[in-house]
């Protein structure tokens, strides 16, 4: 087959950043300094982890970001008040919930407080519903990262047929919707899909987001389809089986560097977007 395209996730990112720099620099000559308030319930690492992330890479673009470390014992009640408080804010422009909470948390209903003005992460179902019907501002960012690939690297999903393989409310449902907004022909497949391996093989795109290391295997992808994995998993391992994978695949996107340095730059475009919507 022809060289392999490598979808490189940190040349797209940069571009992002890049963009964004002379608007938050246009922002701050009128006053404003976009400002992404983080909210980090109880101590779990991989999420605290996450959480420096986002707050690295907001200083590194000179964004502001407003760290909220609430304790593990915290109630739906006062995480509700602490939304409630950064909604009324008007120098916050983008509110991220870091999931998951604590279980006696509800979630859901924690996100639906966050303004949808502020939704920056495309968590509410107001949001997903705009998304769905192709006017949404903030799509939650994973798919928002998935759709900025494709556009950096001239992939056209109009007429393809593109499989996304789980069905996650901030994931797979809304990387879905964009996709048929894109005009591609979509197959949404979960964990009750009979026959998945059938249905992956007919595919032109891929999306893998099911959660798993390596599910999806070499052998269920046709010659010259495209694979955007959107999995990560322990060990820096994602979605699907790289290496049988890229035997296959006409373009794929590693694990790490390439769909996850994304999402955190669409987090940051979308945090961008709010504040110059504030001037």
């Amino acid at each position: 087959m022809t060289e392999k395209l490598i979808l490189d996730g940190n040349a797209v990112a940069n571009a992002v950043k890049e963009d964004l720099k002379a608007r938050i620099e246009d922002l701050k000559v009128k006053g404003i300094t976009p400002c992404l308030a983080t909210i980090l319930v109880g101590d779990d690492p991989s999420s605290e982890t996450y959480v420096k992330m986002k707050g690295n890479a907001c200083a590194r673009l000179g964004i502001d970001s407003k760290k909220i470390h609430l304790d593990k014992e915290t109630t739906t009640e006062e995480l509700l008040e602490v939304i409630y408080q950064l909604n009324e804010d008007a120098n916050v422009h983008g509110i991220l919930l870091q999931h998951p909470v604590p279980h006696q948390i509800d979630e859901r209903k924690a996100f639906e407080a966050i303004d949808i003005e502020k939704d920056v992460d495309g968590v509410t179902s107001f949001g997903y519903g705009q998304t769905a019907l192709g006017f949404g501002k903030y799509p939650s960012c994973t798919p928002a990262a998935i759709l900025k690939i494709m556009e950096y690297y001239n992939i056209n999903a109009s007429g393809k047929h593109a499989v996304v393989v789980g069905r996650s409310p901030i994931l797979g449902k809304p990387v879905s919707a964009l996709l048929l907004n894109a005009d591609a022909t979509v197959t949404t497949c979960h964990s009750r899909t009979e026959n998945l391996a059938s249905h992956v093989k007919q595919a032109d795109i891929i999306i893998a987001a099911v959660g798993k290391p390596n599910f999806i295997q070499g052998d269920w992808v046709k010659p010259g389809a495209i694979i955007l994995d959107a999995g990560y998993n322990k060990g820096n391992i994602g979605d699907v089986d790289y290496e049988a994978c890229l035997k296959q695949a006409s373009a794929i996107t590693p694990v790490p560097g390439g769909v996850g340095p994304v999402t955190i730059s669409m987090l940051l475009k979308h945090t961008v977007d709010s504040a110059e919507k504030s001037v």
